[in-house]
């Protein structure tokens, strides 16, 4: 979905709020405010896009960031946005995994290393990070409802380089931020190639330092 199809030189279809000039179909989301409308609304979409034909990966990278603890003002308020940003997007690219997805293909999520432990000062965040990580092993059973042999797993980056990192972060240290273009051929190889997954389950952390990234890979069952 969205985002990561600049590098892709197969056929991409973008999944978002606007429509994105490199892919080459576009599923432009209106439903913001109802999940069950925002559902129909994607799968449809994709559904008419698709016209009976399968996919060999759905990667979802929407997510967004706020912060605040219990006592915030706006705590309800930004742990609704968080779920809204990142649990609904996952959940519905599930959906569209069950229904769309090839056999053997690859369902690919993007959590968050910080929701591994409490995140007191970003309690919405964490929470809606950790429900992703938590779909994804329920996912991963052979019950969870994906095609048969499909991957799923999530990424955790700790930040990701992105031009809103940047205008809002900027003293932090890009050094240890995880480069996108990483993470768009990360995707692109484990879609091309499976043999190169981890496995089905799997929670990949991105660790990032002196502008190298490496991966730590979490798949206990």
């Amino acid at each position: 979905m969205s985002d990561l199809s600049y590098l892709c030189e197969q056929w991409v279809t973008s999944v978002d709020l606007v429509a994105n000039s490199e892919a080459n179909e576009n599923v432009v989301i209106k439903s913001t405010d109802d999940w069950i409308n925002q559902e129909k609304e994607v799968v449809d979409g994709v559904s008419q896009v698709l016209a009976g034909n399968k996919v060999d990966a759905v990667v979802c990278v929407a997510g967004g960031w706020a912060g605040g603890s219990a006592s915030s003002p706006d705590f309800v308020k930004n742990t609704d946005l968080m779920i809204k940003q990142s649990l609904w997007s996952s959940v519905i690219s599930a959906k569209l995994a069950a229904n769309f997805l090839s056999e053997g293909g690859l369902l690919a999520l993007t959590g968050a290393k910080a929701a591994l432990d409490s995140t007191p000062g970003m309690i919405g965040y964490g929470l809606a990070k950790a429900s992703v990580h938590h779909l994804v092993k329920s996912l991963s059973d052979k019950t969870g409802g994906l095609p048969k042999s499909s991957t799923v797993l999530a990424i955790l980056p700790i930040t990701l380089d992105t031009p809103m990192n940047r205008k809002f972060m900027p003293g932090g240290d890009t050094s240890k931020w995880t480069p996108l273009e990483f993470a768009a051929e990360l995707m692109w190889k484990w879609a091309d190639n499976n043999e190169n997954r981890p496995k089905t389950g799997a929670l990949v952390e991105l660790i990032t330092n002196d502008g190298k990234t490496e991966l730590v890979v979490d798949s206990s069952q």
